[in-house]
């Protein structure tokens, strides 16, 4: 069967719509490898994953995935050397500047998953492209394109309980009124679909601290392949690995 009309081969001639996760959510993992293999700095691997970012994010639009939730920078990455920080942040604002009309005109709506406020010093241009990006798309109604960026699992759990806590203390909700309908309302995700699939390449086998509280119930697929070389027949290859699982949600 080819995908959806078109003349596909390998994984993609496989694949069923109706099959497909309606939420993907994925670890990029292994710039730094990519780029050791060839000799070169870690930067010259965080530009090759843009580029394979890119790509999965079109890749994504064409099949009618509904939600694509990518792990661009955690709270902890701050730790790296101010170098590859610096090169990162520019990254950032260059895909952004770049890609942001495109990704209008193709109907994506962007939103961002984090605290873009509480960066530090110095990246008010980042700040101020991710805001107008989120700003710029906010009606669109295509592909949701979710970043995690200064974005930490258990960071959101806790702001999540604080904002609940602090509605009970002004008298705005009662404490036995907080369930998980409730709760999910105050996090990063509210509105969108329960994480389906979670990719994480490069072969680690954790989630740092990625969507913890989403995740309870996601597939998971783990590729030795680096993030770089993940290009669309790898993204087919998962999603087919996808669409052959028995989602059983805790039961028989």
């Amino acid at each position: 069967m080819a995908i959806f009309g078109k003349d596909e081969s390998g994984a993609a001639a496989q694949l069923d719509k109706e099959r497909l996760p309606r939420h993907v959510a994925i670890i990029m993992d292994g710039n730094g490898r990519w780029a050791k293999k060839r000799g070169m700095p870690r930067t010259f691997g965080h530009k090759a994953g843009v580029e394979a970012l890119r790509e999965i994010i079109r890749h994504s639009d064409e099949l009618g995935i509904e939600a694509l939730t990518i792990y661009a920078f955690s709270c902890e990455n701050w730790k790296r050397s101010a170098e590859e920080v610096g090169a990162l942040m520019g990254l950032l604002l260059e895909y952004f500047t770049r890609e942001l009309t495109e990704l209008h005109r193709k109907n994506v709506r962007i939103r961002i998953l984090g605290d873009i406020d509480g960066m530090p010093a110095g990246l008010e241009k980042q700040q101020q492209a991710l805001h107008a990006a989120v700003e710029r798309t906010a009606q669109n109604t295509g592909l949701k394109l979710n970043i995690a960026l200064n974005y930490g699992g258990q960071q959101e759990i806790v702001r999540a309980a604080k904002n609940l806590a602090q509605k009970v203390v002004s008298g705005e909700i009662g404490a036995d009124q907080i369930d998980a309908h409730m709760f999910e309302g105050e996090l990063y995700t509210a509105g969108l679909p329960e994480v389906d699939l979670l990719i994480r390449t490069s072969g680690e086998m954790r989630l740092s601290n990625f969507l913890l509280y989403q995740l309870a119930y996601a597939e998971f697929y783990v590729t030795d392949t680096l993030w770089p070389d993940f290009g669309r027949d790898a993204y087919d290859e998962a999603l087919l690995a996808y669409a052959k699982r028995n989602r059983r949600f805790g039961g028989v």
